[in-house]
């Protein structure tokens, strides 16, 4: 992620490779395990590995969605942190594929060149607005919501299951 911070040729598939390899598969390893040591089908396993990889990319950006709206007593998130680093998030993307041209030297200043005043984080804020970034962020994560979903529809059904539809839910849903 390092690697691309302040990089405005990223694109949603550079976010996603990057939270792939850090988020989703930290997930996808913690849920594929259980299978592994109970020698569960191949099959079950790799159910296991793929509920946890789409549910680690719905996390994280959800994640990236609540840097700029949570609330920070309830989750201890300080708004505007991945903006101060210059990560370019799903919310900040997904705003530059619309962008104008003021919208675009803004998110070049702020992020690329990391100059940034007093009062950028509110315009940062305003742009999202504009242009619905995060609930199209949280709308993202929901697909992949689904997808984790879908990898453990052909589990039975068990209490355990239903937890883990709650789990992604959560994940989605928290707080925001």
């Amino acid at each position: 992620q390092l690697t691309h911070k302040g990089d405005m040729t990223t694109n949603m598939d550079d976010y996603i490779a990057i939270i792939k390899a850090k988020t989703a598969a930290l997930f996808a390893a913690s849920t594929q395990i259980a299978p592994v040591i109970a020698r569960s089908s191949q099959e079950a396993q790799s159910a296991a590995h793929d509920y946890g990889l789409n549910l680690g990319i719905a996390f994280q950006i959800a994640d990236d969605a609540l840097d700029y709206v949570a609330d920070q007593d309830k989750l201890g998130k300080t708004i505007g942190d991945d903006f101060r680093e210059g990560k370019l998030t799903a919310p900040i993307l997904i705003a530059l594929q619309d962008a104008n041209a003021e919208e675009q030297a803004f998110w070049k200043r702020t992020l690329s060149l990391n100059e940034q005043t007093g009062d950028d984080l509110n315009i940062a804020l305003d742009i999202l607005s504009r242009h619905n970034a995060i609930k199209r962020s949280l709308t993202l994560a929901e697909s992949y919501g689904e997808k984790a979903i879908a990898a453990i529809n052909t589990a039975p059904d068990h209490p355990v299951k239903s937890h883990l539809i709650d789990l992604v839910n959560y994940a989605i849903h928290r707080e925001t």
